[in-house]
């Protein structure tokens, strides 16, 4: 382990309160932000002047509860600007396969669709016909699935488009007597409810034969979906159940990387 570096402690203790603010839906009165943060009102209110004077907290004057100020709001905003979601997904597509053992990828969303930008395969290699810059299917792959359930779900901008790409890929899909996708848009809609009531995307010996997989939506500070973590694999060593090995790790480490872009879930 690396040494730990001589820091400033009082300043990693108030900052503590910044923390419970943060996490608030709310402006807290001084005695609720001390307790949530460990400290006694008096230690808490030393802090709580220094932050005003920083302009990091602000006080109310008719109901004196504390929240964050204008201070804070600059610096959120700033550090905002500067991440770059599929950056951070990509740092830690290593430390995911090492506990999940499969194949993993990302996708976002192009201007024909769901298009995968990144591909790292596990020791456990599948033979898979896909490649970096293809558009995956709505109805069939796990990609398409997560992204028209989330989408349509948060981004009313792109609604009416993916309404038109679902009808038309479900009409081709009929046309060409596909078994392995919903029948009708009812169905369709099923579907998704389906995929939104997990939290994330499924398809099992669907788009590949002896193949499952699973997509997890990655979303920002504004609630849109920005990108999808993909994990894929053969049947015969990859567990597709909604709570297994793969789903439930896939989906943590998407929920955690939204949380770092800003993203709070209601």
């Amino acid at each position: 382990m690396a040494p730990q570096r001589a820091g400033i402690q009082s300043v990693e203790v108030g900052f503590s309160l910044l923390q419970v603010l943060a996490a608030s839906r709310g402006p807290l009165m001084l005695r609720d932000l001390a307790a949530a943060a460990g400290m006694s009102a008096a230690k808490a209110h030393r802090y709580l002047v220094s932050f005003q004077r920083l302009e990091l907290v602000i006080q109310d004057a008719a109901t004196t509860r504390y929240d964050l100020g204008p201070a804070a709001l600059k610096l959120g905003l700033a550090s905002l600007s500067r991440l770059d979601s599929v950056k951070l997904a990509r740092q830690r597509m290593g430390p995911l396969m090492e506990q999940i053992g499969q194949t993993l990828a990302l996708a976002v969303w192009g201007n024909q669709g769901p298009t995968m930008i990144h591909w790292e395969e596990s020791p456990q290699t599948i033979t898979v016909n896909l490649r970096l810059g293809d558009v995956m299917p709505l109805l069939s792959s796990a990609t398409g699935l997560c992204f028209s359930a989330f989408m349509t779900a948060r981004q009313n901008a792109l609604k009416n488009r993916l309404a038109l790409l679902l009808k038309e890929e479900l009409a081709r899909a009929q046309k060409a007597g596909h078994q392995d996708v919903p029948a009708n848009m009812a169905e369709v809609t099923e579907r998704l409810d389906e995929v939104r009531h997990h939290g994330l995307a499924r398809v099992v010996n669907t788009l590949l034969p002896g193949v499952a997989g699973f997509c997890a939506p990655v979303f920002d500070a504004d609630g849109h979906m920005v990108l999808g973590m993909v994990a894929l694999g053969s049947l015969a060593n990859f567990d597709p159940a909604w709570d297994g090995a793969v789903a439930t790790p896939l989906k943590a480490a998407a929920a955690q990387l939204s949380a770092d872009l800003g993203f709070m879930a209601a």
